[in-house]
C-alpha cells in the first residue's frame, strides 16, 4: 500500500480513484463497511481504491493539552488499512489551515484538484470544512456540482439492534472499564496495541517474571489490570505468537506515579530490545491492586499467569472474531 503524505501529490495513475474519507479511529465494523462499500464500487468501475485520514487527530489539534485515548494510533491504523486491501492512503495533516477551510474550499482544493475522485465514500456523521459546517448531504450536493459520485454509509449495529451503533467512543469507553470482549466484538478483532520493546528499570527479571515494556501513547488509558494476550513482532513473516499476561497501570506496589503497559512472555527467554511488537488484548484477568509485600505480589502473579493461559486456551478452542476480516487475518498471523 502507497501511503501520501499531507500535500504530497498525488500519483498520476491514482487520479480518479474512490475514496473513503473519515479519522477512522479504531477501523471498527463500522468504518469497514466504508471500506468494504469504496472497495465494492471501486471493482465495479475499474478504478483504484484507497483512504483519505486525518492526523493527528482532530481532537487532540482543538484541545491539545487533553490527550485523545486513541485506539490506533497512526502506524496501526495504515496496517488495519492496508489488511484491508486498500491500494494507497492518504494522510492529511489536520493544521489550522485545514481547520479554517470552508467546506466548499475542503472539496474543490483536496477531492477535485489534488486528488481527482471518481467517488467518495463516508460516514451519516461525517462533517468536515470550518465550524464542520460540511455535512454528509452538502458532500452530495458537491459531488453533483463537481462530478464525482458520493456514497453515504449509514450507522453499522448488530442485527436488530438499532440502537447501540458501533463507534469510536463506545469502544474506549468498554476498554476504559475492562470490557475487552465488548470492546473486540465491535471492533471485529482482538484490540491492539502497537510499540517499541524499550528498557524498564528491570524490577520484573529481579522477581522472577522478566517483562516487555512497551510505549504507547500519551491519553491511552484502558483499565488498569492484569490481561490474558497474544503477542507477535511486527512485520515479521511467520513470527511466532507468543501467550502471555499483560499489565496496564503504574504499579501501585512500587508507587511509580506512571503508566505502564508490560508484558511476562509465558515460557520465553530472550532479547526483544528495540523490537516492534503487537499485543492483543484477549481478556481481563483482574483489576490492579496494591500488595503489601513482593511475596504476595509474586504468588499473585503466578495465579495471573495461569488464569491468563486457561483465557488462551478458551479462545484457540473458539475464537469468534474469526468470522471478521481483520479478526481472521490476526488469528492467521497476518494483520
Amino acid at each position: 500500500m502507497r501511503v501520501i503524505e499531507s500535500n504530497a501529490a498525488l500519483p498520476e495513475d491514482l487520479r480518479g480513484a474512490v475514496i473513503a474519507i473519515g479519522n477512522f479511529d479504531g477501523m471498527h465494523r463500522g468504518h469497514q463497511k466504508l471500506l468494504d462499500e469504496a472497495r465494492a464500487i471501486a471493482k465495479a468501475n475499474g478504478k483504484p481504491w484507497g483512504v483519505l485520514t486525518f492526523e493527528p487527530h482532530p481532537r487532540s489539534f482543538f484541545k491539545p493539552t487533553e490527550p485523545v485515548f486513541r485506539l490506533t494510533p497512526k502506524p496501526l491504523k495504515l496496517r488495519l488499512i492496508r489488511a484491508l486491501g486498500a491500494s494507497f492512503a492518504v494522510v492529511q495533516e489536520f493544521d489550522a489551515g485545514l481547520s479554517n477551510l470552508e467546506a466548499a474550499d475542503f472539496v474543490s482544493r483536496h477531492l477535485v484538484e489534488r486528488l481527482g475522485v471518481s467517488h467518495v465514500v463516508t460516514g451519516y456523521d461525517f462533517h468536515f470544512g470550518k465550524g464542520r459546517r460540511g455535512s454528509p448531504m452538502a458532500l452530495v450536493q458537491f459531488g453533483q456540482q463537481q462530478g464525482f459520485g458520493v456514497t453515504i454509509v449509514d450507522q453499522v449495529t448488530d442485527e436488530g439492534d438499532a440502537h447501540s451503533p458501533f463507534s469510536s467512543s463506545s469502544i474506549r469507553s468498554a476498554l476504559s472499564h475492562g470490557h475487552v470482549e465488548q470492546a473486540g466484538h465491535e471492533l471485529g478483532y482482538h484490540w491492539t496495541v502497537e510499540g517499541m520493546v524499550v528498557h524498564g528499570d528491570r524490577r520484573g527479571r529481579t522477581i522472577g517474571f522478566p517483562t516487555l515494556n512497551i510505549i504507547v501513547e500519551k491519553g491511552v488509558e484502558p483499565f488498569r489490570g492484569i490481561y490474558a494476550v497474544r503477542v507477535r513482532e511486527a512485520d515479521v513473516a511467520g513470527a511466532p505468537v507468543w501467550r502471555g499476561a499483560g499489565y496496564f497501570g503504574d504499579r501501585p506496589t512500587f508507587e511509580t506515579g506512571r503508566t505502564f503497559l508490560e508484558v511476562y512472555l509465558i515460557g520465553f527467554d530472550g532479547d526483544l530490545y528495540g523490537r516492534t511488537m503487537l499485543v492483543e488484548l484477549i481478556s481481563l484477568v483482574r483489576p490492579d491492586r496494591r500488595f503489601d509485600s513482593i511475596d504476595d505480589l509474586v504468588a499473585q502473579m503466578k495465579k495471573d499467569c495461569a488464569a491468563a493461559e486457561e483465557s488462551l486456551d478458551r479462545l484457540a478452542a473458539d475464537n469468534p472474531l474469526t468470522v471478521y476480516p481483520l479478526g481472521l487475518l490476526q488469528e492467521q498471523g497476518r494483520l
